[in-house]
């Protein structure tokens, strides 16, 4: 079960950071999941290259990985992503998970 099941949120899928970035220049996503690992343009270079673009420089990202070291999830947040779900994750708390992710970024840029 994936994440339109359990929750009325429009999944689109993307291969690789390329595909992602094509996809997320034509439909303007609220959010985007990226995994830190993907063949050709790893998940940290997508990033990049989205906060390059205007249209989505705000849109926020969370990454997942395996690799979830200190130092990485620190320098994940430097380059501009919400939060981290490391793998493995539950898919079914998944959601929770991402709304959690933004309740505490929504939290703390308002205080």
């Amino acid at each position: 079960m994936g994440l339109e099941g359990l929750t009325d949120w429009k999944v689109e899928l993307a291969g690789s950071g390329a595909e992602a970035l094509k996809k997320a220049t034509l439909i303007k996503p609220d959010l985007i999941l990226l995994d830190v690992m993907m063949p050709g343009m790893d998940g940290p270079t997508t990033l990049s290259e989205l906060r390059k673009l205007d249209a989505l420089s705000s849109v926020p990202v969370i990454f997942m990985t395996a690799k979830a070291q200190t130092h990485e999830v620190e320098l994940y947040q430097k380059m501009g992503a919400r939060g981290i779900i490391t793998k493995p994750f539950d898919p079914m708390t998944l959601p929770d998970d991402i709304q959690e992710i933004l309740k505490m970024e929504i939290t703390s840029s308002s205080s």
